[in-house]
């Protein structure tokens, strides 16, 4: 089946010159995607511990990391792919000692092996499915750039260590790329909002590196990379309409 075209204005979200463009204009100021550190902060601090060393990925101007240290999370990297936005940063927050900020691909990840406790992400690993149309069934080249990422995360992470993602992505949709047994972690998630009933909702994602994934999930991961079915064969035609032969065959 031919997939349908992706709205060009989808297709900046991965491109850097947008991005980049956008931080010149804005600066440091923060913008949040999903809401600010209150919204999910109940559950976050659940995971993390005093001297945790966190990575956040795709930090763009979000107040995160500087919210997240100013709670006593000291020792934080943040990471984005756009200079513009990394020099902002960087200028906007150097009163706050053991916050680094790096230009850095998601995909490639400069640092040693279990360089950290908890890696972070809200709403970057959204981007790479902005280019899908249907989310039951994501292109080969977008998995593989989430799988990329995904064991990238894992690699950093020391064993014990979570990673966290927060997301509009509803579990059936996200969890069978992030339950792959390669990952060695395991997988949980809670649904997250501001209780109004017109609200939308959104999902925060706990993966932890040296437990295993419950069957359940598991069995979800690996369908994720099984062929999809043959389309169903057409309908057989239907029988001849032989009800007014009948009538005629019969005396009145």
């Amino acid at each position: 089946m031919e997939r349908r075209r992706v709205p060009a204005a989808n297709r900046r979200y991965r491109q850097r010159r947008f991005w980049d463009a956008l931080y010149r204009q804005e600066g440091a100021e923060p913008r949040e995607w999903l809401g600010g550190l209150s919204r999910f902060l109940p559950q976050l601090e659940a995971e993390l511990r005093p001297g945790d060393r966190i990575l956040v990925l795709g930090c763009g101007n979000s107040a995160l990391s500087h919210d997240l240290h100013e709670l006593g999370y000291t020792d934080i990297t943040s990471i984005d792919f756009s200079p513009a936005c990394i020099a902002a940063m960087r200028a906007r927050y150097a009163h706050c000692p053991g916050m680094r900020w790096a230009v850095m691909d998601i995909r490639a990840l400069a640092f040693p092996d279990a360089a950290f406790d908890v890696v972070l992400e809200k709403g970057t690993l959204d981007v790479l499915m902005v280019e899908e149309t249907d989310p039951w069934d994501v292109s080969p080249q977008a998995a593989a750039a989430m799988r990329r990422v995904l064991a990238e995360v894992s690699r950093v992470l020391r064993p014990g260590g979570c990673f966290i993602s927060i997301t509009f992505a509803q579990p059936h949709f996200r969890k069978p790329h992030y339950a792959q047994e390669a990952f060695g972690w395991s997988l949980r998630h809670a649904a997250c909002g501001d209780g109004d009933a017109g609200a939308f909702h959104y999902f925060l994602y706990v993966m932890r590196k040296g437990q295993p994934l419950d069957a359940p999930d598991l069995a979800l991961g690996r369908r994720l990379h099984q062929p999809p079915p043959p389309p169903a064969p057409p309908p057989p035609p239907a029988p001849p309409d032989n009800d007014e032969d009948y009538l005629l065959a019969i005396q009145l």
